[in-house]
């Protein structure tokens, strides 16, 4: 599976369980770890838990296997999925803050998502 379409599923599968502030880092040239982090917030635990579940969902039915690549818990404020050359993390808003991974990564390129995600 080619990595965009691989990124189109995510975020779809994101923006159904309607995600806050999804964005995409371009990463390639700047990380060993994947071509791609994936960014986005919920509003509370049940909704990070319904966002990990439709992205593994949406990722199964697709052929990968996403299962035991999932870190972390709602709980925590922070999960992370590792799809291979995407990297997702799902954040409550308190943790996006807390850790800022735009900033850290602020030297990536943003990739536009705006045909993947339905205006409210």
């Amino acid at each position: 599976m080619e990595a965009k379409e691989l990124l189109e599923i995510v975020v779809k599968a994101a923006d159904a369980k309607r995600a806050v502030d999804i964005v995409a880092l371009d990463v390639a040239e700047i990380s060993g770890v994947a071509d791609t982090f994936v960014i986005m917030e919920a509003t509370n635990t049940r909704q990070i838990d319904a966002i990990v579940d439709a992205i593994d969902a949406a990722a199964t039915q697709a052929g990968l296997e996403v299962g035991g690549k999932i870190e972390g818990d709602a709980r925590s404020g922070w999960v992370l999925l590792d799809l291979g050359d995407i990297v997702v993390n799902v954040f409550d808003q308190e943790s996006r803050l807390r850790y800022n991974l735009e900033k850290l990564w602020r030297d990536a390129a943003l990739v536009d998502l705006g045909a993947w995600i339905q205006p409210e």
